[in-house]
C-alpha cells in the first residue's frame, strides 16, 4: 500500500509542478493501424481499466464522436499521411520531428475541458523492436493504464505500472488502488496542489 511520499511523485512533473486529472466524460476509443483481433484486445483493456476506476465507456462522444484515438505505425513519418490528423493535432509536424529526433516509440497527448478534466487522448505508437517484444496484452493494458489518468510525465520511467503473473500482464495492485482513489467522486477531477496526494493516501489507508 502506497503512502503519500510514494503517491506524490506519480503526479509531480519533471518541472516540479503537481498535476492530476481524470476523465470527465465516458471513454470512446478507436484504434488505427492494427488487425481486428488487436483492436478487440485494446478495447478490452480499456473496458477493464474503466471498470476498475468506476468510470464508463460509451459508443460515441456527443462532442467529438470518439475521444481516445490510438495510432500504430512503423515510422513516425506515416502520421503525416493520416487524413485530417493535422486538424486534430495542429502541432503534428513539429511533434513528428521531435519524435524522430528522440527515437521515441510512443507518445500521448491529452486534451482537457473547461474544468481541466480529460476530454480526449491521442496515443501514438511506433512499433520498433522494443515494442514488438512486448506481449500484446501487456501493451494494451499498459496504454489503457497510462491513459485513464494524467500521470506525471516521468511517473513510470523507472518502474512499470504492470507486473507479470506467470505469462500474463497484470496491473500492480498499488497502482490500481491509486487509480480507484483518483476516481473517488468526492475528489476533484483535476488537482494542481500536492496536498491532493494526501487525500489520495487517506483513501488508500496510507501513511502520511
Amino acid at each position: 500500500m502506497m503512502n503519500v511520499t510514494e503517491i506524490e511523485p506519480l503526479f509531480t512533473r519533471a518541472d516540479g509542478s503537481y498535476l492530476c486529472a481524470r476523465w470527465g466524460r465516458p471513454i470512446v476509443p478507436v484504434v488505427f493501424g492494427v488487425e481486428d483481433d488487436t483492436v478487440a484486445l485494446l478495447k478490452g483493456a480499456f473496458e477493464a481499466v474503466c471498470l476498475l476506476a468506476g468510470h464508463q465507456m460509451a459508443e460515441t462522444d456527443p462532442e467529438l464522436g470518439v475521444n481516445v484515438m490510438m495510432f500504430f505505425c512503423r515510422d513516425w513519418d506515416e502520421l503525416a499521411a493520416v487524413k485530417d490528423l493535422d486538424r486534430l493535432v495542429p502541432e503534428l509536424p513539429e511533434l513528428v520531428g521531435r519524435l524522430i529526433r528522440a527515437d521515441a516509440n510512443q507518445y500521448r497527448i491529452f486534451r482537457f475541458d473547461e474544468s481541466g478534466a480529460i476530454k480526449a487522448c491521442f496515443i501514438f505508437l511506433r512499433m520498433d523492436a522494443a515494442l514488438e517484444a512486448v506481449p500484446a496484452d501487456a501493451l494494451a493494458l499498459g496504454q489503457a493504464v497510462q491513459s485513464i489518468v494524467l500521470w506525471s510525465d516521468v511517473a513510470f520511467n523507472q518502474t512499470s505500472p504492470l507486473a507479470m503473473a506467470g505469462d500474463k500482464a497484470v496491473l500492480r495492485p498499488e497502482v490500481a488502488d491509486v487509480i480507484r482513489a483518483v476516481y473517488d467522486p468526492v475528489l476533484p477531477a483535476v488537482a494542481q496542489d500536492a496536498s491532493h496526494a494526501l487525500r489520495l493516501a487517506a483513501r488508500l489507508g496510507g501513511r502520511a
